[in-house]
């Protein structure tokens, strides 16, 4: 690398990179370092480059992997970084620009040179090459001083400690992902990690002190979404030779050759394009999330996400207990607005939903706001587009309504919220609609899709849940909801009666020929009955708890009384469609009795008089529909993959070979 500008190209035979990797072992004190680590080249603009720049330090890292153990040269360039390090807290508050700008650079090399250790060894043979000594050339000894654990803490502090200026975004960036390779040796394992050296060293030691304060810098990190300094904005002129150290503090975060790891594409696809407006919340979160799901120690539970689980709002003044370790506090209401303002992304979504789930102080909080719509509407139009989404994302978006409507709260206050005019649900114009209503709408759309499309009976089993867990609360039903709750009913009574025909011709094809093999419609049956107890029920509840509230739910019931006639012998209905039963007849009476060629204003007011008049004793009581998420046994199973390939597929993300990844396949969501 050097002071001079190069190209991509030129780094195989770069002299600096070369006596780095090489065989001669260089001093710490050695001027070298200074020369090394002012270098610039023009950053990578496409997937093309991100792959030739990958390609041409492949092998400068792998020589310094051989000779590593007779060099200690990694150990040395560790050393000027943490000596670095220790006075770039006074060079921020003293606006010293070459000196961030070299330690930055510094930071870079070891990033690059970790990713291809990590990808090449194992861990134990990792922390051989962090404990050469420079007494005896060549040796490695359990006794010598472990760098790789110094070096972690040191990260931790960099992020915790160095305060975000314009002068400190990139090294900041840099940090973060940097932390994010250390723990990256899950990527090149099939199973999940339940022991490893980084992850001990995080969660014992030195680093231990620093877990509430790391988890509270990466949250506000993610809160702020604070941009990268635009270019030229806090360094010096460019040179004419476009040279030394001024290219990459010059060019911003999106354009300095420590960047190229960090705001490149990942694998085939094609680079990402517009980059994020804030690399430093996009990373925080990924190390958040990778953080929050690690695997607990055998001896201690995962203290991140003990953090993440017990931090509080800063206007709650209460005490925290003393069982409850690594407890901080944080302002709930920016941390309410920034993950509104950032679902699109299935990062924050994750975490979202993580919040939910583990703090019971976040989700207190949000079920009492007022504002809930500003939360559930970026969540519904997810499951809106679910043909654009990867099915993770689906996923976390539909548990994350299961768990808000396990609250009769909130299951109240969604009918009274008025929306107008969501320009996004395209299938009709709803100029006005209540936020319970289009709740009802997305979910049930979600059903539809899923029962023609991906045909996942979790998926389906979820949406039922939240529909369920709201019924009894059910208000006003816009008439369009309404029909839908019964356009799906008719669906699935008509899937019904498809796979019994199914069933009976295949039946008969076997008494006439005894070759044939049996289809299994037994199990078809069984499932779509299933869903279709699930829907009958979910009426009766409305019907039982909040039928003077619905009058539209009634109108649609009667305008499809047919769709339930054969339900009312069937032994699976039988019971619950005593109300249904007992409802169509009873207004069905009154309409006859009210005459022919009746309008919809009419017949909405005969619903609306019969409520009154309907015994409610004559319906029959069941138990409260009540669904409540749970966790599947061994969640890591799903959760690590999934954030790992959140971190793989990252717009401002790591670039690894695909061909090496083994922790999921490359064509998964």
């Amino acid at each position: 690398m050097g002071s001079n500008s190069s190209r991509i190209s030129d780094l195989p035979k770069n002299e600096y990179l070369k006596k780095l990797s090489g065989t001669e072992s260089i001093s710490e004190n050695d001027p070298f370092w200074n020369q090394l680590l002012s270098f610039s080249f023009p950053a990578p603009t496409s997937s093309t480059e991100l792959k030739l720049l990958e390609e041409a330090t492949i092998s400068v890292c792998k020589s310094l992997v051989e000779n590593n153990p007779r060099t200690g040269n990694l150990c040395a360039l560790i050393k000027v970084f943490l000596s670095r390090t220790k006075e770039l807290k006074l060079s921020a508050e003293c606006q010293n620009h070459i000196f961030i700008w070299q330690t930055n650079n510094a930071l870079f090399i070891i990033c690059c040179l970790l990713k291809v250790f990590i990808c090449e060894m194992s861990e134990e043979e990792l922390q051989l090459h962090f404990t050469y000594e420079e007494k005896s050339p060549g040796s490695y000894s359990s006794n010598s001083e472990d760098l790789l654990e110094e070096l972690l803490c040191c990260l931790v502090q960099l992020i915790t400690d160095i305060p975000l200026l314009d002068i400190t975004y990139e090294i900041s960036v840099e940090a973060i992902s940097t932390m994010v390779v250390f723990l990256s040796c899950q990527l090149f394992h099939k199973e999940v990690l339940r022991q490893s050296i980084s992850h001990k060293y995080l969660m014992q030691g030195p680093c231990l002190p620093y877990t509430s304060k790391l988890v509270k810098t990466l949250l506000y990190n993610f809160i702020r979404q604070e941009k990268p300094p635009p270019p030229g904005a806090h360094v010096f002129p460019q040179q004419s030779d476009g040279g030394g150290l001024l290219y990459g503090l010059a060019s911003g975060v999106a354009t300095g050759l420590w960047t190229v790891f960090t705001l490149g594409g990942v694998g085939s696809k094609a680079a990402a394009s517009p980059e994020l407006s804030s690399p430093l919340a996009n990373q925080s979160l990924l190390l958040l999330l990778v953080l929050a799901n690690l695997t607990d120690a055998p001896e201690a539970p995962n203290p991140y996400r003990q953090a993440i689980m017990s931090f509080k709002n800063t206007q709650d003044s209460s005490p925290f207990p003393s069982s409850i370790p690594h407890a901080f506090q944080i302002n709930f209401n920016s941390l309410y607005t920034a993950l509104c303002e950032q679902q699109t992304s299935d990062k924050a979504t994750l975490l979202l939903y993580t919040l939910l789930h583990q703090n019971s102080n976040v989700r207190t909080y949000m079920l009492a706001r007022t504002d809930m719509e500003n939360l559930v509407l970026p969540i519904l139009e997810i499951l809106y587009h679910v043909e654009e989404r990867n099915s993770h994302h689906v996923y976390m978006a539909l548990i994350i309504l299961l768990i808000l409507t396990e609250d009769d709260g909130f299951n109240r206050s969604i009918h009274e919220v008025i929306l107008k005019n969501i320009t996004w649900y395209s299938e009709r114009v709803l100029t006005e609609i209540s936020l319970g209503s289009l709740l009802i709408l997305v979910v049930i759309r979600t059903i539809q899709y899923n029962m023609t499309r991906t045909r996942d009976k979790y998926l389906h089993t979820n949406c039922l849940a939240a529909l369920a867990n709201m019924s009894a609360q059910f208000r006003s039903l816009h008439q369009y909801a309404a029909q839908r709750i019964i356009s799906l009913f008719s669906l699935l009574s008509k899937k019904h009666n498809k796979v019994l025909e199914q069933a009976t011709q295949s039946l008969r094809s076997s008494l006439s020929s005894s070759d044939v093999p049996l289809p299994d419609y037994a199990q078809d049956l069984s499932v779509i009955e299933e869903v279709i107890r699930m829907m009958l029920e979910i009426i009766n509840s409305c019907l039982t708890n909040s039928l003077h509230h619905n009058p539209n739910l009634v109108y649609a019931l009667l305008y499809k009384r047919d769709l339930f006639e054969q339900f009312r012998t069937h032994p699976s209905f039988q019971d619950i469609m005593q109300n249904i039963d007992l409802v169509i007849t009873f207004f069905s009476s009154r309409l006859l009795q009210a005459g022919a060629e009746l309008s919809v204003e009419r017949v909405l007011d005969i619903i609306k008089q019969g409520v009154v008049a309907l015994p409610k004793d004559r319906l029959k009581k069941f138990p409260e529909l009540k669904f409540k998420y749970v966790e599947e046994e061994q969640p890591e199973e799903f959760f690590i993959p999934y954030v790992w390939s959140l971190v793989y597929n990252s717009a401002v993300g790591l670039y690894w070979n695909p061909q090496d990844i083994q922790l999921f396949t490359m064509d998964s969501d």
